[in-house]
């Protein structure tokens, strides 16, 4: 069993940055995929970016490319999230997510993930 823990939330205004924290027990993560998603009331959860542990290939859609950075720190079995430039629109729940099976092409899929952070709210006022 691998346990999740986010932090690093919090309230920021339009234009900062945020660098949430992935903590990892349980497992080392030497051989898994950790991705992190946001959800806003009323949609799915959304992919925001992703890291394989072991090559440190990480996996950022286009429409936050230049604003995420994600970096994985093996020796505190962390991942980290940078959020910079951040708007009203980045709002919402984030939550890291750790499986050791995916492979690229589901690297964007929510459903295949197994084990979840409990998730932290990211608010940015404008």
């Amino acid at each position: 069993q691998v346990q999740l823990v986010e932090s690093g939330g919090g309230l920021v205004q339009a234009g900062g940055s945020l660098r949430l924290s992935c903590a990892a027990s349980g497992r080392p993560m030497g051989q898994y995929t950790m991705g992190w998603f946001r959800r806003v009331p009323g949609k799915e959860r959304e992919f925001v970016a992703a890291i394989r542990w072991r090559s440190g290939r990480s996996y950022i859609p286009s429409r936050v490319e230049g604003r995420v950075t994600i970096v994985a720190d093996s020796a505190k079995n962390t991942g980290y999230l940078q959020l910079d430039s951040l708007t009203p629109e980045d709002t919402g729940v984030y939550y890291c997510a750790a499986d050791p099976t995916i492979d690229p092409s589901s690297i964007f899929d929510p459903r295949r993930y197994a084990y979840w952070g409990q998730g932290i709210q990211v608010t940015v006022s404008s």
